[in-house]
């Protein structure tokens, strides 16, 4: 039987890992994968996160199953971050445990294609694992341009998708940070798109994986709460992985919004039974650590500052590279500076990317797409040094 299945293309990325660890040269750089590193061009554990889990160690009775919603103390502690103070307005937000964004994500498209949805408006390029997650839930994806060439968002583009689109159509939309581009729309922006929605009355999905790597954790919220405030219903798909460092612990959270709050107990039945069939309980540590954190003010402190200094380093990063404009005239590096978040495109072929990698090596995605955060202020020269080498 299995010898009917036809070989996948293998995970361009995955390869790209395989490769930059092959290589022997001791100046390498690796701007492909999505992970935020310091100074020192590593992926350290926060202090925070330490610290609970030495907690933990200490304190937790047990690790019986917790159920499809996972911890709900952990998705509870979570939510005046993502909605403010009046985080379930007023009855109408429950939410859920999942494995990492990826897993909300899932279940969000799932749960709309369950009550109908056939097509989903997506702003591209967008994370590739967007467009496979709506094919294998069997979902038409409706692409439109999401940003603009000046490094700006296409918002042209975005009305004229939500005018043209129909009745049961949704809408994926990253809340903030984007992911390839770095493009994120104004808090203006936003209400404009927000009050669009509303208009049309589609369904909107906001996937926010990068909250407090922008802007800051109120600023970066804008956008969710925005959607939030302005339609009825809305699903929203969180992950922790990156603003508290745990990756491979996998910890989302996903967020159902009701017209009222009579609606949740069948929303939410319906959630818990696709989750119960996809993975039947999430996995528990990185929630609970989580949890840990936000409720020991100290704890949640830390976390704070470390987030901060995160972000910090991503801005400064992308404004040493924005003041090398003028060394690479081929490219408006400018731009970079105006955008938030690890990620970024840069305007050059797959055989320029070639070239960055087997004369300078640098390792990128083919797309151009760069984790602005592989960088370090030492290698920020031999960076540009290829760049204006590939592109002169």
């Amino acid at each position: 039987m299995l010898n009917n299945l036809a070989p996948q293309s293998p995970d361009a990325l995955l390869a790209l890992i395989k490769l930059h660890a092959a290589d022997p040269r001791p100046d390498k750089i690796d701007l492909g994968v999505g992970v935020y590193r310091d100074e020192a061009g590593a992926t350290p554990v926060f202090r925070a996160i330490k610290a609970a889990e030495q907690k933990l160690v200490e304190t937790q009775e047990s690790k019986s199953y917790l159920g499809p919603e996972g911890d709900t103390g952990f998705v509870t502690a979570l939510m005046p971050y993502i909605f403010g103070t009046d985080a379930t307005r007023g009855g109408r937000i429950e939410g859920m445990q999942t494995p990492g964004g990826t897993g909300a994500v899932r279940l969000a498209l799932a749960l709309v294609q369950r009550a109908g949805a056939k097509r989903v408006l997506l702003g591209t390029p967008s994370w590739p694992n967007h467009a496979q997650i709506l094919a294998d839930v069997g979902l038409e994806m409706v692409p439109f341009a999401h940003a603009k060439s000046d490094g700006t968002a296409d918002m042209d583009a975005l009305l004229g998708a939500i005018e043209q689109s129909g009745e049961g159509d949704v809408i994926l939309l990253h809340g903030c940070c984007h992911n390839p581009t770095g493009v994120e729309y104004t808090d203006e922006q936003w209400d404009t798109l927000a009050a669009a929605i509303a208009t049309k009355g589609i369904f909107p999905i906001v996937d926010t994986a990068y909250q407090g790597l922008g802007n800051g954790l109120e600023e970066d919220a804008y956008g969710t709460r925005a959607i939030v405030d302005a339609v009825p219903e809305t699903l929203v798909c969180y992950s922790c992985d990156k603003n508290f460092g745990v990756y491979r612990d996998r910890v989302g959270a996903f967020y159902m919004v009701a017209a009222n709050s009579d609606d949740l107990p069948a929303i939410t039945s319906n959630a818990n039974a696709l989750a119960r069939a996809n993975w039947s309980m999430p996995p528990d540590h990185g929630g609970a650590v989580i949890r840990t954190i936000l409720r020991d003010p100290d704890m949640t402190q830390m976390w704070l500052d470390e987030l901060q200094s995160m972000r910090e380093r991503i801005r400064a990063v992308r404004e040493r590279l924005a003041a090398a404009d003028n060394e690479v005239p081929a490219l408006d590096l400018t731009q970079l500076a105006r955008q938030n978040g690890l990620f970024a495109m840069l305007p050059i072929s797959k055989e320029q990317v070639a070239q960055l990698r087997e004369d300078h090596g640098v390792y990128m995605a083919g797309s151009g797409r760069i984790n602005i955060a592989g960088l370090t202020m030492d290698s920020v020269d031999q960076f540009i040094t290829g760049l204006k080498a590939v592109t002169s």
